[in-house]
């Protein structure tokens, strides 16, 4: 039997766990230090004491509630990052690097990344975002097909930044133009027109008579005969080169072809940092530990069972040391086997515990859940009388 051997006596607030655990985590937290010395008598007369002698100081107990409290905090953070990651991606990371300052900046959930991914979808897709779609123009000269957006546009009206084409218009001349002549007729129905605000239009002023129905299908004629019996211009564009097809001839020099682009660096600016100091993958969100004082009563209960768990498995790894002590007459058997067996059980049953209570409040499970109440309702609504209505 070893000459000396290290057994437990209740400590009291000037031995509590005060600068007596091995990394100080809870140090500046007067609830964990006050409550230390309560939590190291429960777990003690939970193993036995004064009854049974243990063979442990209280400072070994404060380094377990120390790992409880810490495995506690650790599983609601892996929670909050598996739930919440995606919307932290490029914020900015609050973590100070000091393990022991065991303060705690908890993040609530927002939907950052999901509004700026939408954004950034509306944006590729024409449907919305937050980058202006601009304009601009080329004036198509006879006999020249290709013309270069980015040196003839983007080089003198954005300053050379790269842009990406969206959609190409060319506007021909309009319908109406063609079945009403602006030079026919007197001077007075030019001004009768003028009056009407339609001095451009034909002086044959019956028309002003007739439907407005009228003039649209006769427009519509015009548009659809001139893309099925005469070819428009069309393009082809690559890396903002144009191609005009056909080839602009003489009659089409001076018309203009507009465009709608996009900046591509505003394009793709999505408003988050991933550069360093940011937030890149789980290891460096910003979680710290939970402090003891902001963890409520389920919390601490759950802490002290595994506290109780993590004694109990130390104590069995101390008497395994020692299988057997001599007495007079005799040995006796120590359980350090059997101890740790109960408390590799004990804390195994306390984290499947948590997990699967973390794991009911996920927003998979809770959407499922609202499904399934959302479904009851509608099968008790189901089996409901309808009203009898007399008139």
């Amino acid at each position: 039997m070893p000459k000396s051997i290290f057994v437990y006596t209740d400590p009291t607030i000037e031995t509590s766990a005060l600068g007596d655990t091995p990394y100080g985590l809870y140090d500046a937290d007067a609830t964990f230090v006050s409550e230390s010395v309560n939590v190291c008598k429960f777990v003690a007369k939970k193993m036995g004491h004064p009854v049974m002698q243990i063979e442990m100081p209280s400072s070994s107990i404060y380094a377990c509630f120390e790992e409880a409290i810490s495995e506690y905090s650790a599983q609601i953070n892996n929670y909050n990052i598996k739930n919440w990651m995606w919307d932290q991606y490029g914020e900015k990371n609050k973590i100070s690097g000091s393990i022991g300052t065991g303060t705690s900046d908890v993040k609530h959930p927002k939907m950052g990344i999901s509004v700026t991914l939408s954004e950034q979808y509306g944006t590729a897709a024409g449907v919305g975002g937050s980058v202006e779609l601009k304009s601009g123009s080329i004036t198509l000269e006879a006999s020249k097909q290709t013309y270069d957006l980015q040196s003839v546009w983007a080089n003198v009206s954005e300053s050379g930044k790269r842009i990406e084409v969206q959609n190409v218009f060319n506007y021909g001349e309009a319908a109406i133009s063609r079945f009403y002549d602006p030079f026919a007729g007197s001077f007075d129905q030019r001004q009768l027109l003028d009056n009407f605000g339609l001095g451009n239009v034909s002086p044959a002023i019956s028309f002003i008579l007739k439907p407005i129905s009228y003039d649209l299908a006769r427009a519509n004629i015009i548009e659809t005969s001139d893309k099925i019996r005469r070819s428009a211009h069309s393009f082809n564009i690559v890396d903002n080169r144009i191609k005009i097809f056909p080839r602009p001839t003489s009659n089409d020099a001076g018309q203009k072809v507009w465009f709608q682009y996009y900046v591509r660096d505003e394009k793709n600016t999505t408003g988050r940092d991933y550069s360093s100091g940011s937030v890149s993958d789980p290891s460096n969100a910003p979680y710290e530990f939970i402090t003891y004082n902001s963890i409520n009563a389920p919390g601490r209960q759950w802490i002290r069972r595994y506290t109780l768990a993590l004694s109990k498995e130390l104590l069995g790894i101390i008497r395994s040391k020692y299988s057997a002590v001599p007495i007079p007459d005799g040995e006796m058997t120590l359980d350090g086997e059997g101890l740790k067996s109960e408390a590799i059980a004990e804390k195994n049953q306390l984290n499947e515990e948590l997990r699967e209570f973390l794991e009911s409040l996920s927003l998979t499970e809770k959407s499922k859940a609202e499904a399934e109440q959302a479904a009851a309702v509608q099968e008790v609504l189901s089996k409901a009388p309808l009203p009898i209505f007399i008139g």
